[in-house]
């Protein structure tokens, strides 16, 4: 009896703490609700109005670039774009502003982005576009999904339907074009975050009168933004290079880097090499839109941060100087060719490449490749056609990626290598017979008959014979270990995309010994570019240290205030030791001054004010004869190397005459006062 007793008190006392709880729970909501509708009610009605917010990327301001003396080579120059905007336009209308726009820009005579690869016919029917079988494919099966054999009507039609086009009220030409348009914006990921550019680089009178006329139009704006400028866009293209919309593929391997599918990127050259410098970082603008599509606040969640300034080691005046020296005298050997009416002779000189370095760092000062082509006309579109239909391939870039084989220039290498590998000393002498026939199926022919030779008088003499014997007993595998070391056939490090070149035997799967009698005197199937032939002759008067190839002095916040990367001129960076002794090295360079003095290269630098120190090549192939050319000065303290190549250029004369006009430039000589007779060129090989 008393346990139930008890048992009653417990469930009272139950009853009466869960009641407690009960008025406490709801006092609590009473009040919370009281400070949603009462106190904070307009707060919150407004957040219960918002749809959803959005993210807008802010454009970042592209880094620049400038020569060594702060010269400009690519800047940003502000721009006014049309663009769309579908944070601002009215749910489905975009079609009639598109039409609005349309109507307008073409009023005013404005290109606009045309991507649709189909074109309407003068009889109203429709074709698909030459030569754009990749973006009609695309359009067939990735977007509208149709059979390969579809025809540009049938596209035509299903684009009508994909974007609810009402062509009862458009002509056939404005249907065509909305079509573009949408497609245009459908490829380019327009959404709430991303706008559409549909005119770039608007006049300020094409402003004024599109935004007089579209005030009252919900998603259209003049979006001020930068574009790339080229002061003197022919100075150094191949160098500075080009920038261009990133590609899908791009894309899909830098999205995680923060690249949007609409954003500029680096094409080639230092633009390209240097893109994590250059870039910058976009901002982030947020974007509150109501439930009624109305936007209701934008405010800067994130501010863009500009990329760098890149300071190149490029010297303005000398890469002048090249440009010029390397067309007259490509012009003077072809024409001479033709003067010449023998086959062979020249005729065919119609490009080359000259790279100009410091030898007390390694930076290049200057490196032109003929034909060229100016940057800022790139993005022309008939200005491109001509470009990439020329066959003589202006757009390549010849100093960094033209591979070509040296001929004799690679005889310094070859002299280095035997002197320190004990196989000769620069008075061993060898019997130059004229034709050098140790292997009977692999002949060498010497240009002379120099009897018994020692190596400097075949250093400057060229002699064939003499340096097949001496590569004989180099044999290929210690021929190309040294080649290696200075430079040659291998990447030098430069910032933006360079060849590797080929070494003979290295670099092939088969190899005989006869094999390398040739490539002994820089044939077989070595193959070189400028910028490594640059290197190697700077390692030559750096007495065999090869220091890292640089084409960037250093990289500067935008606002100049901290330096964020520096190749330091008085600590360069050196890369690889030849392992040549100081004396052998001076035994060389004694013999490429011999050059000079009393060899292939007198005529041209005989008498120069400068002394120098050098070596001629040419080179054999279908067509004239490559002709090739390095050289340091001065002789006894090194300042500047600088390495030629002239394709099919025939005659030494005109590949050694550009590397005279630079010294003249870099030394501050008259050139009308220092005209060297070119007349009795001696022939080199």
């Amino acid at each position: 009896m008393l346990y139930t007793e008890n048992k009653n008190g417990i469930d009272k006392l139950r009853i009466v703490l869960c009641l407690i709880v009960c008025v406490i729970i709801f006092a609590l909501f009473i009040a919370r609700l009281f400070a949603w509708q009462i106190i904070d009610g307009d707060k919150y009605k407004e957040v219960s109005n918002i749809a959803a917010a959005y993210s807008v990327p802010t454009q970042a301001v592209r880094g620049e670039i400038y020569d060594i003396d702060g010269n400009p080579l690519a800047i940003n120059k502000a721009i006014y774009n049309l663009q769309i905007s579908k944070l601002y336009i009215e749910k489905d209308n975009e079609n009639d502003v598109i039409i609005k726009l349309l109507d307008l820009i073409e009023n005013l005579n404005i290109p606009w982005e045309d991507k649709l690869p189909i074109d309407l016919e003068n009889d109203g029917g429709y074709s698909f576009k030459q030569d754009e079988e990749d973006k009609i494919s695309y359009l067939k099966k990735d977007i509208l999904e149709l059979a390969e054999n579809a025809s540009a009507e049938e596209c035509i039609n299903a684009l009508t339907l994909r974007y609810s086009l009402d062509v009862g009220v458009m002509t056939e030409r404005m249907r065509r074009n909305t079509i573009s348009v949408r497609y245009g914006m459908e490829i380019k990921g327009y959404s709430m975050t991303q706008p559409f550019t549909l005119a770039k680089n608007l006049s300020k009178k094409a402003v004024a009168f599109i935004s007089e006329q579209t005030q009252d139009t919900p998603g259209v704006k003049i979006a001020i933004e930068y574009d790339r400028y080229n002061p003197d866009g022919a100075l150094a293209p191949h160098i500075v290079g080009t920038v261009g919309a990133i590609s899908e593929e791009e894309y899909n391997k830098l999205k995680s880097q923060g690249y949007d599918f609409n954003d500029t990127i680096g094409k080639s050259g230092i633009e390209s090499g240097m893109e994590s410098y250059l870039k910058g970082e976009e901002g982030e603008l947020l974007m509150i839109k109501s439930a009624d599509g109305t936007v209701e606040k934008a405010s800067e969640s994130k501010e863009a941060s500009p990329g760098n300034k890149v300071y190149l080691t490029l010297n303005s005046k000398l890469q002048k100087v090249a440009n010029e020296s390397l067309a007259v005298n490509i012009t003077a050997a072809r024409e001479n060719g033709i003067a010449q009416g023998e086959k062979y002779s020249g005729e065919d000189c119609n490009s080359g490449a000259v790279v100009v370095m410091n030898v007390k760092d390694f930076s290049v000062m200057a490196a032109a490749s003929y034909p060229s082509y100016d940057l800022q006309k790139y993005s022309e579109y008939d200005y491109y056609n001509k470009l990439i239909n020329d066959k003589h391939t202006p757009l390549f870039n010849r100093a960094f990626n033209g591979a070509y084989p040296p001929g004799s220039v690679f005889k310094c290498c070859v002299a280095a290598a035997a002197l320190q590998e004990n196989i000769i000393t620069p008075s061993t002498e060898i019997n130059c017979t004229h034709i050098y026939d140790y292997y009977k199926a692999d002949t060498v022919k010497c240009l002379g008959t120099h009897g018994h030779i020692n190596m400097n008088d075949a250093m400057s003499q060229s002699c064939n014979y003499y340096f097949a014997d001496v590569g004989r007993m180099l044999g290929i595998n210690t021929m190309y270990l040294y080649a290696q070391r200075f430079g040659l056939g291998v990447k030098t490090g430069v910032e933006m995309y360079e060849s590797n070149g080929t070494l003979a035997g290295r670099d092939n799967d088969v190899w005989y010994d006869a094999n390398t009698v040739k490539a002994a005197i820089g044939q077989s199937d070595n193959a070189f570019t400028p910028l490594q032939l640059a290197t190697y002759v700077s390692t030559i008067a750096n007495n065999g240290v090869r220091l890292k190839t640089h084409l960037v002095s250093r990289v500067e916040s935008y606002d100049g205030d901290e330096i964020i990367y520096e190749n330091n001129i008085n600590n360069p960076e050196a890369v690889q030791k030849t392992g040549i002794s100081e004396s052998n090295m001076k035994a060389l360079k004694k013999a490429m001054r011999e050059v000079v003095t009393s060899g292939t290269a007198k005529s041209i630098f005989g008498d120069y004010e400068i002394k120098i120190a050098a070596k001629t090549g040419t080179a054999e192939n279908s067509g004239s004869d490559h002709t090739t050319f390095i050289c340091y000065a001065p002789y006894d303290k090194p300042e500047i190397a600088i390495a030629v190549v002239l394709e099919h250029g025939a005659k030494g004369k005109y590949s050694m005459s550009v590397a005279k006009d630079i010294m003249d430039e870099y030394f501050k000589i008259d050139r009308n006062s220092t005209d060297t007779d070119t007349s009795s060129d001696m022939e080199n090989n």
